[in-house]
């Protein structure tokens, strides 16, 4: 991937005239060729460059999600670059190289292997926030998001400066055995390495969008370009999610006490702002920001579970959550009127009398997202409740689907406003074929999932053992 991102801006440097989209297919090609090279590791765990990277069954199916992320990302944002006339080649680029960086850090084996993979993934998506140099919002999204990714790296980083000088080693085996007694001594965990710990869970919920560093989301959301904005909401979201997985059950597995306290908290705010932010917002990309949030809290509730059984959970609610968000952004890509793209809910008013087949999909999505059965949303939910029940985490339970019952208010608000409100200005047809493919393979799979869930059920499954050997 590193050798093609680079080929590829070479090949868009050199070519004079606009070669957006041939570039654009040629980084989907290039994605799908991963994606392959990916699933031939087998499920066996390999290390490499000394123990910085590791590839295994976890990290595979991370990346199987980051790479379909990717390409579905690449392939919807194709008509809104031509048809907003920033269509320039470096587009593409910019998501194979956070691409890069993504799988660099759910490969990460060591804090500096993910140091590095995470800041080739910021610094691209720092540009492509404000990709849109001539709009106002979109210059301002992308400096409010470095400059709060700058502070959330440094926070990372010092953490992991806590960590190195009282265990000695930042390798992830090496801190695992430290901390389990594994050299004959184990470190008790004290003030030093519990601070160390915190600042790290701190930099990372910053990358996950989790309360109380959600404050960048819906001001870069909105202003972000669309595509843009879908991106943000699904690859990245998954690598931060399985590197948060990593950190906490692999080098920190047997200080679950001391961290399961901050997941928690983590969990309970992220879920509550982002069910009460989002009931009161009319844009709907800052509707969906908080809607990240609060799906962010579902997914640390099976992280705070922990065990081979939530991190199932995780898995499985972030494959479903993948669909769901690239079909509702698919949709919100098509809000067009006159050829200008609108945002605002109403908006949408009238869609099941002018376009009823969209207004099926959008519809589907948001009955998905409310969490209602037997739709895919459902089942993410389920799990990760289960999961933590089984853990005896009862309050997180409650509390996880009290805040679904808010949440399931705007997603249904959204829902009556495309079925009852009255069309003021019909929304433009048709749609790209691109944008109708996302469309349709997220409701299919939105709507399958309740009746083949073997295959993601079985491979989260084989996935989340990788990081508990003892108990496989």
């Amino acid at each position: 991937m590193a050798v093609a991102a680079l080929a590829l801006l070479m090949l868009g440097v050199f070519r004079k005239e606009d070669n957006t989209r041939p570039i654009s297919v040629l980084v989907i090609l290039v994605l799908g060729a991963t994606m392959m090279l990916v699933s031939s590791l087998g499920g066996e765990r390999h290390l490499a460059f000394n123990g910085l990277f590791v590839a295994d069954r976890f990290s595979g199916f991370a990346k199987a999600l980051i790479l379909l992320a990717s390409a579905f990302s690449v392939a919807m944002s194709l008509q809104y670059l031509e048809k907003e006339r920033v269509s320039r080649f470096e587009y593409p680029v910019l998501v194979l190289l956070a691409t890069l960086g993504m799988m660099m850090m759910v490969s990460a084996n060591d804090f500096m292997s993910l140091y590095l993979g995470l800041e080739l993934q910021s610094l691209s998506l720092y540009i492509l926030a404000a990709y849109q140099r001539d709009s106002l919002k979109s210059t301002e999204a992308g400096l409010k998001y470095f400059v709060l990714g700058a502070l959330a790296s440094g926070l990372l980083l010092y953490g992991v400066s806590l960590l190195y000088g009282f265990a000695g080693t930042t390798n992830f085996d090496g801190l695992h055995n430290v901390f389990a007694g594994g050299h004959g001594h184990a470190v008790k965990p004290g003030l030093g390495i519990i601070a160390g710990l915190v600042f790290v869970v701190a930099g990372l919920s910053f990358k996950l969008s989790a309360v109380p560093f959600h404050m960048w989301a819906p001001d870069v959301y909105e202003g972000a370009p669309t595509p843009v904005t879908s991106f943000f909401a699904v690859a990245p979201k998954i690598a931060a999610v399985c590197l948060f997985v990593r950190v906490l059950t692999g080098p920190f597995g047997d200080l679950a006490d001391q961290w399961r306290q901050v997941v928690t908290f983590i969990a309970i705010g992220s879920m509550f702002v982002g069910a009460f932010g989002a009931v009161v917002q009319t844009n709907i990309k800052r509707l969906m920001a908080y809607s990240s949030i609060g799906h962010v809290g579902f997914i640390l509730v099976g992280v705070a579970a922990g065990g081979e059984l939530g991190i199932q959970g995780v898995l499985i609610y972030l494959a479903i959550y993948l669909f769901m968000n690239l079909g509702a952004f698919a949709v919100i890509l098509s809000m067009r009127q006159k050829g200008r793209l609108v945002e605002d809910i109403n908006d949408l008013g009238g869609l099941s009398k002018t376009n009823p087949a969209m207004a099926f999909i959008m519809a589907v999505l948001m009955f998905s997202m409310a969490g209602v059965p037997p739709l895919a949303g459902f089942w993410g939910k389920f799990y990760v409740f289960m999961a933590a029940i089984e853990a005896h985490l009862y309050t997180l339970s409650v509390l996880g689907v009290l805040s679904s019952v808010v949440s399931a208010f705007y997603y249904l608000r959204i829902i009556k406003i495309i079925y009852f409100d009255e069309c003021s200005e019909p929304l433009d047809r048709p749609v790209g074929r691109s944008i109708a493919l996302v469309m349709a393979v997220s409701t299919l799979v939105v709507l399958a999932f309740t009746f083949v869930p073997a295959p993601l059920v079985t491979g989260a499954k084989a996935a989340a053992a990788v990081l508990f050997p003892a108990a496989g």
